[in-house]
């Protein structure tokens, strides 16, 4: 009888730091699929809604204290060993206090990064979850799209706080960053463009400003597919990606297209002037300084609110790791207006 005497490989091992979030549990849920070992950091107050899976390690980190995330990375791992691949996923989208833009997307990531290095876990691959606000507005007089020339000119403290965390990572001598700059990100469990659902199921759509606007979106399975693409590839390996749905759509297209989903034949489309809608976004951001709780919307949300043009180029993406957006707008919309109701079924339910 012949004795196959072939050892099967360990399976790669992946850090997911910030995997607590909406991205972070699809992020998770992919690795998981692949088959890495799959490893998730948390703060002690994080919700594991999303990370229910009993396949999924954890590692707790205070990200103000660098002594006790040094102690927690370096003991997680049997000593000589380290993860294959990092996944950068932690970050703050709106802030009470527009500095803590800086102190949590570029602050804790420069910490981070600094005990990987410094404690030989440097691994093959650190992918850097970036945004497209980090190359601020583009052109809105002939709407070309963002392309891997457009020059970084971010105008919101949140775009700044990320160009600042990507230059960073691009000045480490010999670190394998990748930088992934996704563009609106959408899907289950997702809340600000639930709230856009949500009030045309209600049959009103709210926009801001009256010149065209093209949006652009990537479900959010289609840019976790995305992360585990590239981490494996050698081209990818300090190179910068722009990650949406290769088409981009008018307010127009998506409002018709989110009331046919729901069922909603008349839909009434309100447009608020650009004055008007930054006197809102003063008061409700003053609003959520006074409660002590950061408000959807703000100065920052309003200057990403007025750009009109997020239209992309993706090619570099399809080119180098075979990156492909497999779920259509129509699709995912349909997948996250299915979740939508399921959790108002479920509420009403128990209320009931």
């Amino acid at each position: 009888m012949n004795v196959d005497n072939d050892k099967v490989a360990p399976a790669k091992k992946v850090l997911i730091v910030g995997g607590g979030g909406f991205i972070g549990g699809f992020i998770a849920s992919e690795s998981l699929k692949r088959g890495y070992e799959t490893w998730v950091t948390v703060r002690e107050s994080t919700s594991r809604r999303f990370l229910r899976d009993e396949a999924l390690k954890f590692v707790t980190l205070d990200y103000d204290d660098a002594t006790q995330m040094a102690s927690a990375l370096t003991s997680a791992l049997p000593e000589g060993e380290r993860w294959d691949y990092i996944v950068y996923n932690l970050g703050a989208t709106k802030c009470t206090n527009f500095a803590d833009f800086n102190r949590i997307n570029f602050g804790y990531l420069r910490t981070v990064v600094g005990l990987i290095r410094d404690n030989g876990l440097t691994p093959e691959a650190f992918l850097y979850m970036s945004s497209l606000s980090a190359l601020g507005p583009n052109d809105e007089k002939c709407y070309r799209p963002y392309d891997s020339t457009t020059i970084p000119q971010p105008n919101t403290r949140y775009g700044l706080s990320k160009i600042k965390a990507e230059t960073f990572l691009q000045t480490l001598p010999g670190f394998p960053w990748i930088i992934f700059r996704p563009t609106g990100v959408y899907g289950p469990h997702e809340q600000d463009y639930l709230m856009m659902i949500k009030s045309i199921d209600s049959h009103v759509d709210f926009g801001v400003g009256y010149r065209k606007q093209l949006l652009t979106f990537i479900y959010v399975e289609d840019l976790a597919r995305a992360v585990f693409d590239a981490l494996p590839s050698e081209k990818a390996l300090r190179h910068a990606y722009i990650i949406s749905e290769p088409r981009s759509y008018s307010q127009r297209e998506f409002r018709s297209l989110v009331a046919r989903l729901l069922g909603r034949k008349f839909v009434i489309p309100i447009r608020l002037p650009l004055w008007a809608t930054y006197v809102v976004s003063v008061l409700a951001e003053k609003i959520g300084v006074v409660r002590m709780k950061p408000s959807t919307l703000n100065r920052d949300k309003y200057i990403i609110m007025r750009q009109r043009n997020w239209s992309c180029d993706v090619s570099d993406a399809e080119c180098d790791f075979g990156f492909r957006a497999s779920i259509p707008l129509e699709c995912g919309l349909a997948r996250t207006i299915e979740e939508y109701r399921n959790a108002c079924a479920d509420g009403k339910a128990k209320k009931d």
